[in-house]
């Protein structure tokens, strides 16, 4: 993987109103990349908060060729499976430029871990403080692992302006989620000692 994409890793940290297809037409946008490298790539970056199997990569790429969104270049590899690269095509980059200027459709706000916590008085104060325990271990992995991205040395222009714009998003919020878990312990410890 080139440094451009394992740049990439972990920086996408909250897209809304995104399909497959666009994401899928955002990586192809950076660099031709085959199936299997496309799901390792969207596991390491738009994976922390959408993902997609496999399966639903090849499907989509299929769809992308066939609707004339992507091409598929095949690379002969002499001790290796033939190589699929695929691309997007002008008719791609206009799509996923269309998506890139529409508005984003609201979403509607859904926070399993808040849901519970808004229901958790049903428990012993014990069991409320290892749950808001675990969440922070969640969240504080979460963030070792966005810190852990190697940001590469050449970081100019916009792109790679942006791409590392969302890696301090991921770690802005991740950090502010932990220090709102230890407020709120806090609060719990002073209602329930």
């Amino acid at each position: 993987m080139q440094a451009p994409i394992q740049a990439l890793s972990h920086m996408c940290a909250s897209i809304y109103g995104m399909s497959l297809r666009h994401a899928i037409l955002g990586l192809l946008s950076i660099q031709p990349m085959s199936g299997y490298e496309l799901k390792k790539v969207v596991d390491e970056s738009v994976g922390h908060f959408w993902s997609a199997d496999q399966s639903q990569i090849y499907r989509t790429l299929a769809a992308l060729v066939e609707d004339g969104l992507a091409t598929r270049r095949t690379v002969v590899q002499e001790e290796r499976p033939n190589l699929h690269l695929h691309s997007p095509t002008d008719l791609g980059l206009a799509e996923l430029d269309s998506w890139l200027t529409s508005p984003l459709p609201s979403q509607p706000a859904r926070e399993p871990f808040l849901a519970r916590l808004f229901f958790a008085d049903r428990m012993p104060p014990e069991r409320i403080r290892e749950l808001l325990d675990t969440r922070r271990s969640e969240v504080s992995a979460h963030l070792a692992t966005l810190k852990a991205v190697t940001v590469p040395e050449e970081t100019t222009g916009i792109g790679p302006a942006l791409r590392l714009a969302t890696l301090d998003f991921g770690v802005a919020q991740a950090e502010a989620e932990i220090a709102w878990l230890d407020a709120t312990r806090r609060r719990l410890d002073e209602v329930a000692p």
